[in-house]
């Protein structure tokens, strides 16, 4: 009995309008894959910048280093040339009152950089999800749309098959052609 039923073909006219909107899900699906991409980019601009900033930490923290080593040799050398044991204890607070001034600066030049880079990150980062999230949506629509349009015209495709075939079983093949050719129409125009 299956070999009595005629094959008759989805018109070309239902083919196109169903291809036509899988290809609009796909570009849509591939902008928000574009759109992910470019957040994972963002994060990663974000975290160049705190190891550009730890790079930078780093330097200033040698730097200060060498300062204070260069503060206690100048000490050590002020020391062995003091005549006497008050200018010893005279050197020795002036250097503690120094070292405790370029600490105090040191810390707050540290501090102070340290909380400008994290904030610097922590916008650069929310402003890399808060787009991500908005093209994200963006996409999940488009595709969303794009899906029911192909589903739509498929499901019309289908039915028009499905009624196509019904009628060659009814009429005959020749009538059933212009059935076919009549719902093909019908789906165009929208009546």
């Amino acid at each position: 009995m299956a070999n009595n039923i005629p094959n008759y073909e989805i018109p070309n006219e239902m083919r196109d309008v169903a291809e036509k909107s899988v290809e609009q899900a796909r570009k849509a699906f591939g902008g928000f894959i574009g759109a992910a991409q470019k957040a994972v980019e963002t994060l990663e601009g974000s975290a160049q910048t705190v190891q550009s900033s730890t790079q930078d930490m780093s330097r200033r923290t040698i730097s200060y280093a060498e300062q204070n080593v260069s503060a206690a040799f100048d000490l050590a050398q002020k020391l062995v040339r003091s005549r006497d044991l008050q200018e010893v204890m005279q050197h020795q607070t002036e250097f503690a009152r120094n070292q405790l001034a370029a600490m105090q600066t040191q810390m707050k030049e540290v501090g102070s950089g340290m909380q400008d880079k994290l904030r610097e990150f922590g916008q650069q980062a929310q402003s890399g999800m808060r787009d991500l999230a908005q093209q994200t949506q963006e996409r999940m629509h488009e595709t969303s749309e794009a899906m029911k349009q192909a589903t739509g015209a498929a499901s019309e495709a289908m039915k028009s098959a499905a009624s196509a075939a019904g009628d060659a079983v009814r009429t005959g093949p020749g009538q059933a052609a212009n059935a076919a050719q009549s719902a093909t129409d019908k789906s165009h125009t929208g009546r």
